[in-house]
């Protein structure tokens, strides 16, 4: 999966799109103007691509909200419960914040948001309140009511960071983070989430953190077989998709170069790797899984099943009122 640089296409960006490997590309604020660009980018994405690709973007509300204006201000996540009542209300607004940013990103012909953070709210400097709520029975509650409203509107649920980046203060865009914990102490205060929302067949895909857990295994669990084959598909039962999480972030340099980092994400079980925010990067891993996708045929298109099967969710009809309703609850959540 690919980022591309502007508002438009560049040449190089057309050729890439069609390169046999790529499969996705994710949007950034960089890559919006207003609706009418952004859809006649997403047209261009999809005619150069000369097949089925994932589009994809950060829009979890608060302060990873790619697109804002003429869309709808997303709270949040941790300021659903603090600005809310009692639990049934909190719900509600969790539910309402899903079919929003599904209703808006898939009339756009966007497949899916990476939502929703999973992560229990700890000590993590890139977390916060990107996180429901610093306890897992409460983001497993709210988490459940945002996905709910993203499937009433046929969207995709891709949970993030496996098995739990709250607990660890650097941020893994400009770090290594190290949790030292044991691994009875993650799975019950952090990973019970994913295994709560997994055993309820509410997750269509999953992205692993770049964070070692010490005590666990010596690398990332991005890059972890322990981690994605035992654990998650094993232990959890997980069969759908797993993305990276971008192979730029400086918590993926210990995998080596880009194309080291690509192919030991895909070895240890991701089924998509993505390299945004550096297109020489990305273009070495390009020229690097050619050979790769040739010579591990059967395995490789197990992941494009897995992946493909996120694509092409048209937007259920008969949800206008649903969606108008929603974006009053919203607003009525800002406002507070």
């Amino acid at each position: 999966m690919l980022d591309c640089h502007a508002e438009e296409l560049q040449s190089e960006e057309k050729e890439k799109l069609a390169h046999p490997v790529v499969g996705g590309l994710i949007l950034f604020a960089r890559n919006y103007h207003d609706k009418k660009q952004l859809a006649a980018l997403i047209q261009d994405i999809r005619r150069y691509a000369k097949r089925p690709i994932l589009i994809g973007v950060d829009h979890e509300g608060g302060r990873v909200q790619r697109f804002r204006d003429g869309f709808t201000a997303l709270p949040a996540m941790g300021d659903i419960m603090r600005q809310s009542e009692h639990q049934d209300e909190s719900e509600k607004y969790a539910k309402a914040c899903g079919l929003a940013l599904a209703y808006e990103l898939k009339t756009l012909d966007i497949d899916f948001s990476f939502a929703p953070v999973l992560d229990v709210n700890g000590v993590s400097q890139v977390i916060g309140d990107r996180a429901f709520a610093d306890n897992a029975d409460d983001v497993i509650r709210l988490a459940t009511a945002l996905i709910q409203g993203l499937k009433s509107a046929n969207m995709p649920a891709i949970g993030k960071h496996f098995p739990g980046h709250g607990s660890v203060a650097p941020d893994s865009h400009i770090a290594l983070p190290v949790d030292e914990r044991e691994y009875n102490e993650i799975r019950q205060t952090d990973m019970v989430v994913f295994e709560r929302l997994i055993e309820r067949n509410l997750l269509d895909g999953v992205m692993p953190a770049h964070v070692i857990y010490s005590q666990v295994c010596d690398k990332p669990a991005g890059f972890s077989p322990y981690w994605l084959q035992q654990i998650l598909r094993e232990n959890l039962g997980f069969q759908k998709a797993i993305f990276s999480d971008d192979l730029s972030m400086h918590g993926a340099s210990v995998a080596g170069g880009y194309l080291e980092r690509a192919e030991a994400a895909l070895d240890a079980g991701c089924d998509m790797v993505l390299a945004c925010n550096n297109p020489k990067g990305a273009e070495q891993i390009l020229d690097g899984l050619v050979a790769r996708v040739s010579s591990q045929l059967p395995k490789d298109i197990q992941k494009s099943e897995r992946v493909l099967s996120l694509y092409g969710r048209t937007l259920k009809l008969g949800i206008r009122q649903d969606y108008d309703d929603a974006i009053h609850l919203i607003n009525r959540l800002n406002e507070r």
